[in-house]
């Protein structure tokens, strides 16, 4: 089937959650600890839309299979340019394209709106997402030692930039 990039709306909120509970509670693409619920979901996507940056979401036969946004990398005015990302396909639907096209979006929307450059923060174990964002043309700034703490070790932070 034929996979569709639009824009969010709240009733993609449960399969967001489900994609992000995934993830915390088998990976280290997020280093949250704890499932977030509903309202919890929600209330962090209604903030990023109030400050308009944009939420986009992959369906398949009207199924949330992906995710994507970005919004501020830091809370300081001279950041207003930078943004920080986020991909998300659900763990179902893998190597289908959805995070290319996901991110092609999110790259394109970020010109739109003007912003000078997109930041990736990647879990140094997650090679496959490093070399994903190398492919649109990311490079990695920097990492930052034993940054987290999740599954019993520490983690490393690899950040990746793309001027746009």
């Amino acid at each position: 089937m034929e996979i569709k990039i639009r824009p969010y709306q709240i009733d993609d909120a449960p399969g967001i959650l489900e994609i992000i509970n995934y993830n915390i509670l088998n990976s280290t693409a997020l280093y949250d600890y704890e499932q977030r619920t509903l309202e919890n979901q929600i209330s962090i996507l209604d903030e990023k839309l109030s400050k308009g940056f944009p939420i986009i979401v992959a369906t398949e036969n009207g199924i949330v299979v992906g995710f994507g946004y970005y919004s501020e990398f830091r809370f300081r005015e001279a950041y207003k340019y930078t943004v920080e990302h986020s991909v998300y396909a659900h763990p179902n639907h893998l190597e289908k394209g959805i995070g290319k096209l996901i991110l092609e979006n999110l790259i394109h929307l970020a010109k739109v709106q003007k912003l000078h450059t997109m930041i990736g923060v990647v879990d140094a174990e997650n090679k496959g997402s490093i070399e994903f964002h190398k492919k649109f043309g990311f490079e990695i700034a920097g990492t930052i030692k034993e940054s987290g703490y999740k599954f019993n070790r520490w983690l490393h932070s690899v950040f990746m930039q793309k001027m746009l």
